[in-house]
Parts: C-alpha cells; structure tokens; sequence
C-alpha cells in the first residue's frame, strides 16, 4: 500500500516506508490526537494497539506525511474486523423492566385462573343438588367477571404510554433513546463507564499554560510554526495539536500581528528530529521560529531570549526550563518548545541541519483536552445517586490519571490500570470495582470490563463514540453512542445517542430514567390497588349471595377510572429525593419496597368503603339490613368505587408523602380526575346511559353519602404514610 495524507486505509499492514506519517486512529483507539509513525521494530511482548507504531489499520486515516506499507490481514482478519466479529458475538438482552413486567404476567395469569376456579367451585358447591344450566351460566358469568376485575386491562398502554413520554422528554435534554425500554433502564443504572474524550473532555486540544519572558513572541512563534489555519469565524483548521496553537494566539490577540509575516522556507516536521521550522519575512528582515519536543529543540539552543535581547543559555537557566517541563509533563500536559533565530539574509538552504542549530529559546506552551466544566458537577451527582463514573480510554495512563483527578472520578480504595496489566489478570482474580481508569485499552478489554460488572449483578451503562466501542457498548445494559463524534456503526448498536457527546447528558437521562421508572411503580400500584378492591368486593358479594356489581360496570371503571388517572401518573414530576437514593438492584422485582403489602392494604381500605356504600344504599332502600341484591346498592357501591379510585389516584403521587406538602400539581391528574369524574356522573345521571348500565335513581342523600365514603381514602392514606414514615425513620 502506498499511503499519503487524506487516504483512508484499506487494511492491516506493516509499514516499511515513512515520512513524517500521521495516522487518525480515533475510532479505534480512542486517542484524540494522530499517532507517529514509524518503521522500526518495536520491543515487548504484548504491545496495546495504541502504541503500534509501525502499524497502520483499516478504519484509520492518514492526516500528514506519506509511507509505505505491505499488508498483513484483510476483512475478518483486521482489528476492525476483530471487533466486527465481538459485535455478532454479543447478545440483546431483557430489560429489568421487560422481566419484572413478564414476572407479573405470570403472576396475575395464575391468579385470575385461580379466582375463576374458586368463585366457580363456590358456587357449584352453595348451589349444589339444585343447579340448573342457567345457574352454572350465571356462576360462569361471575367468574368471568372477577377475571375481568383482577386483570389491569390498562397497564400495557400506561407502560407504553409512559415510557413514550419519557423517550420525549429525554429528546429534549440531548439524549435521544433508540430503543423504548432503555428509558426505564437508565434509572437503575449503577455503573457509567465512560469514554474520555469528547465525553469527560471538550475534544478540542487548548493551551493551559504557559513559560516565557514574552507571551506574544511566544504565541507569535507557535501560530506561524503551524500549518492549521484559522476560518472565517476564527476557529482553526487542521491537526488538533496545531490548532490549539493558532486559537491561543487568536484568543491572546496577536492573529492580527501573525499576519504580517510570510513564511518563505521551512524545514517540515519530521517524527525522527522531532520539530519543525519556518523562516519568515517582515519588513525586509528574516526571521525563523523553530517548534517541537522540548529536550530536541533545547539540545539546540545556545541563548534564551529576556528583557528583549537574547541571552547565554546557562546550566542554570536550562535546569530551570527543563523543571518547568517537568511539572507540566508531571499534569499530563502536552508540551511543546518554541525558539527563534535571526537572519539577515535568506538561508542557502532550508534543510533541518542548517536551520535547527544556535537557536534562542522562548518558551513552553502546554496544552490537554480540557475537561468539560458540567461534567464536575455531573459526576458529584452520580456520586449522591450511588452510581458508580469509571474512565476507560485508549490515551495513556498519566493523562487518564490527570483528567480522573480533575473530575474526581479517582477516589480512596480504587486506582487506574492500563490494558497491559489487565492482560496480566486472570479471569477469576479480576476484581472491577478495583478501577475507574482503564488506560491505553483495546475493544476486548472493554468488553471485559462491561461484562465484569454485570456479573457483579450491576447494571452498567457504557459509553463511546469509535468503532472500537462497539462491541463493549453492544455488550452493556444501555449503550451510549455519540451523536456528534460518534461513528454510525456506534450509534446503530447504542441504545441512546447523545446528541451532545456530553456525560452530563447521561446523568440527566437517569434521573429521566428514575422519575420514569418511579411513575410505572405508582401506576402498577395504582391499578394493583383499585383492581383488588374489586375482587375483594365480588367475592365477598359471592360468598354472601348476592351482586355487587355486574362485569359490565367492573369493565367501566377498568377503562376509564383506571387508565385516566394512571396514565396521568406517569407524567408526575421527579420527587425532590430521587438523585439521592442509591441505584435500586437489577434483582428487585416489581413489589420491592414495599408494594406489594401497600396495594393490599389500599385494595382492601377501597373493598370497605365500596361494600359500605352498598350496604347504605341497600338499607335506604329497604330499611332492613339483610343481604340482597339492591339497585340502589349497586349505583352507590359503582358510584363510590368510581370515584374512590379517582381520589385515591392523588394519594400516589407520592407513595410516603403528603400529598398537602407537594408544591408542584400534576394537571394531568387534575384534567384526568375531571373527565373520568364527568363520565362517571353521566352514566349514573344521565337516564337513557343509567338504563343500559341498570343503575337506580338515586337520591341526593345517597349520592352524598357515596362521595362522601369515596373522599375517605384521602384521610385515611394521609394517616397510613403518616405511620409509614414513622416506622421507616
């Protein structure tokens, strides 16, 4: 292969030629800035891809110089196709909440089967030797409705409703969810493992710092010792490394000054020397600016330039450069040297010997990715929600180690380790929660990671925006692919984008997530709830021989007192706690916390106040208190039933507040509550609807009677949580 700046390369090679190569291998290795290449052996036995630097790799693309290489894998024999191969590998999984929701399918399908079984045999047995075919159809029929009573014909559509929603939602926070269940995952999300650059940092290589006697000579000498060039909005286009320089002196005010120089000569940048020179003129007088490694551009100076003139650079004014360097090297900064040499005539030639000796130095200029401000903030937020950040990147150790300190992903008890030393590992004495900075990585070591967490029984959630993410982020319990940075092949296996590459992103999604998650919990134990009390209702009924309520009304209230108020539930805004609970257990079910004892107990307040209902209007009609079938009964109890779910809807907008301490209204409970309340009140009132649905006229007095009972979960749900919260202190 022959290879110039601008080719994408074809395969896996070895290079046997090069000058001054630079290859773009972002999108496998992560690393944000072009590798040097060269054409010498490389020593060691297991060498991580990011430091192969007599290789080249299908998917990367060659940004300067030229070279030569001969081929030595195609196709399925690339580390692209390596990765091709994990990503087949890798299995779709169910969400926590497809399991749960599977679970209690099951659960209710066994119970209606089981409700059926029971009211039917009762009845067999109560009516037993003198049952007739009609009398087994009318049993039937009130098997039937029971089933009808136990099964939450709404939860489906408040699930999928909800989950819509929340994918809304999250589109308008930068994150946009490619897969409708990944909504509700997020919120349990225990583990961010995080790609570092474009996510953790800004993905711009800026100057941080500089050492001189003279900042706009130095920033003179960097800006016209670079071939990127700045747009016409003033950014800078060209080799990341370049670019930085050209936007600090663009930021320090001196492009203006940069452009009175024209460059006539130069000697280019080559990997073996390490810099590169101009020769620029200025009102008729020459001057040269040499940039490149500190130790080889100050190997060839001889002065250092102060106050204006050039001075004998000393033993000890280069201890003290080389010092400086140190610290900056020391932070994980990229640091780079710039000198000058005076000349009164064109140079004979311009080749690097003649040019590159006697120079005056000037000064450092260090530079890194810089971190993103929010993503601070982001990450002590995680920490309160117990989620735990870890950083896994293809840069090398020392500038992941810099940039884990400045988040503050580095903590007491973990460190960093780089792909080397997990290769040393074994499997079995792998322990991840070890780590949170995994440096100079390869695709099979993220894979690694993810799949060690999960075993972990942690839901983990994996960004990146390569091809070599891929695998890992297939692999993860949500995959985060990049919206901006990311490669299409990322961003078709990823489960949510983030349209602004941003991790601050990700933690707003969770707590979407968690606000979701929250809301199904209510609406399950809002239906849980109102669908228990109707069975407890007609079961008692049946035993004591008589009709509460016939499967039309239960079908009703189902659809309509039901599902309303639920899906209005699902828009409930985020309790003011929610980013401060640890991450709940991929292993919890449906009734964790709780639940499950709460819609039992609800269910049963809710089958007192509707067989209370029917006992009052049973007596106001006949005056006697015998057990009967009663139309007057049955309007009140459906009545009361109605709106005792409609109030007692208000009740979940917390499960242990007070619903008197929320600031914030849902008015989609309200407008949900007033429609559901005015279909109510039309088949009961209104006379051709109360025919089809044989409801009585009732009076005033028993309609009074029966908002009256239903208003009573109010204060008794308020009481209830009262003692809930005192017992949960």
């Amino acid at each position: 292969m022959i290879l110039e700046a601008g080719d994408a390369v074809p395969a896996d090679a070895r290079i046997i030629e090069c000058a001054s190569m630079k290859i773009e291998e972002a999108a496998l290795t992560g690393e944000s800035v072009p590798v040097d290449k060269q054409i010498a052996a490389l020593t060691g036995e297991e060498v991580p891809l990011g430091d192969r630097k007599n290789m080249v790799y299908m998917g990367s693309t060659v940004v300067y110089g030229r070279g030569a290489a001969v081929i030595t894998g195609t196709g399925m024999d690339t580390e692209m196709g390596k990765i091709a191969g994990a990503l087949a590998d890798a299995k779709d999984e169910q969400t926590p909440l497809q399991k749960k929701l599977g679970q209690l399918s099951k659960i209710l399908s066994f119970l209606v089967i089981g409700i059926c079984i029971v009211i039917f045999a009762v009845d067999l047995i109560r009516s037993y030797p003198n049952i007739t075919g009609e009398g087994m159809l009318d049993t039937f029929l009130v098997a039937v409705s029971l089933a009808v009573a136990a099964i939450p014909e709404g939860l489906a559509a408040v699930v999928t409703i909800v989950l819509s929603i929340g994918v809304t939602n999250m589109s308008k926070r930068n994150a946009v969810i490619r897969r409708l269940t990944a909504v509700e995952t997020l919120g349990c999300t225990q583990v961010i493992c995080s790609d570092k650059t474009g996510t953790l940092t800004q993905n711009k290589m800026t100057v941080v710092e500089h050492s001189t006697e003279d900042m706009k000579l130095l920033a003179l000498a960097m800006r016209l010792c670079s071939d990127a060039k700045p747009d016409e909005n003033g950014e800078a286009i060209g080799e990341p490394t370049e670019c930085a320089l050209v936007n600090d002196c663009t930021a320090l005010g001196h492009e203006a000054e940069a452009q009175t120089f024209t460059r006539v000569g130069e000697a280019p940048f080559d990997s073996g020397r390490k810099m590169m020179s101009v020769v620029c003129r200025k009102d008729g007088s020459y001057i040269q600016f040499t940039k490149g490694a500190p130790d080889e551009v100050l190997r060839r100076c001889t002065h250092y330039y102060k106050d204006g003139a050039a001075h004998p650079l000393t033993k000890e004014v280069l201890e003290q450069i080389l010092r400086v360097n140190k610290s900056f090297a020391d932070q994980a900064l990229r640091v780079l040297c710039a000198a000058m040499r005076s000349w009164k005539s064109l140079p004979a030639s311009y080749e690097a010997q003649e040019l590159e000796q006697g120079l005056c130095y000037i000064g450092l200029s260090a530079m890194i990715d810089p971190i993103r401000v929010e993503v601070k903030d982001a990450i002590v937020q995680c920490r309160q929600a117990g989620i735990r950040p870890v950083m896994i990147t293809g840069d090398h150790r020392d500038t992941a180690v810099a940039i884990a300190n400045q988040l503050g992903i580095l903590e007491d008890g973990v460190t960093a380790i780089t792909g080397a030393q997990l290769d040393q590992i074994p499997e079995e004495e792998f322990d991840v929660s070890k780590y949170a900075v995994y440096a100079r990585v390869q695709p099979e070591h993220k894979v690694r990671i993810v799949k060690a967490w999960k075993e972990k029984g942690c839901i983990t959630a994996m960004t990146g925006d390569g091809v070599n993410d891929a695998p890992s982020i297939k692999s993860a319990d949500i995959g985060v692919g990049m919206g901006i940075t990311g490669t299409d092949v990322t961003k078709n296996v990823a489960d949510m984008v983030l349209s602004d590459d941003n991790f601050a992103t990700i933690v707003s999604a969770v707590e979407e997530g968690r606000r979701i998650y929250d809301n199904i919990r209510k609406a399950i134990q809002f239906l849980l709830s109102s669908n228990l009390a109707e069975v407890l209702a007609i079961f008692v009924a049946t035993l004591l021989g008589f009709t509460i309520l016939e499967p039309v009304h239960l079908l009703w209230i189902n659809l309509i007192t039901d599902c309303f108020p639920a899906l209005a539930l699902g828009m409930e805004r985020s309790e003011r706690d929610i980013m401060h609970r640890r991450p709940r257990s991929a292993t919890d079910g449906i009734f964790a916390g709780g639940l499950g004892f709460d819609a039992a107990l609800q269910g049963f307040y809710v089958t007192v106040l509707t067989l209370g209902s029917y006992f009052i209007g049973h007596f106001m009609e006949s005056g006697v208190w015998e057990i009967a079938n009663s139309h007057d009964g049955t309007t009140m109890a459906f009545l009361t039933l109605s709106l005792v779910e409609i109030f007692h809807s208000f009740n979940m907008r917390s499960r242990r507040g007070s619903i008197f301490t929320m600031k914030n209204q849902n008015k989609w409970l309200w407008g949900a509550g007033i429609l559901s309340m005015v279909l109510t009140m039309a088949v009961v009132w209104v006379p051709f609807l109360a025919d089809i649905f044989q409801f009585a006229h009732i009076t005033l007095a028993e309609f009074g009677i029966a908002v009256a009972l239903a208003f009573l979960i109010i204060p008794i749900m308020e009481i209830t949580k009262l003692i809930q919260r005192a017992f949960g202190k």
